[in-house]
């Protein structure tokens, strides 16, 4: 298990179009915004395992609540 979570920097600068500088107080608040959202669908995909008495996650479970955690993020 990591310490400590992985950044996200590399991969947000290469998806800019723009020659923009993200601040690091933004930068911050992204990387804590993707954690929440990957806490939050880890969740989702447990408790589907559970309705459907499985003892790991797999990669269906969290398909089948993707689409509904996306949903909630957006508002």
């Amino acid at each position: 298990m990591l310490k400590k979570p992985p950044k996200f920097k590399p991969s947000v600068k290469s998806k800019m179009e723009f020659n923009n500088t993200v601040r690091p107080s933004s930068e911050a608040m992204m990387e804590l915004l993707t954690l929440l959202f990957l806490n939050n669908l880890a969740q989702e995909g447990k408790a589907k395992a559970f309705e459907q008495k499985s003892g790991t996650i797999r990669a269906h479970h969290v398909k089948a609540v993707v689409k509904s955690v996306l949903k909630n993020a957006r508002g």
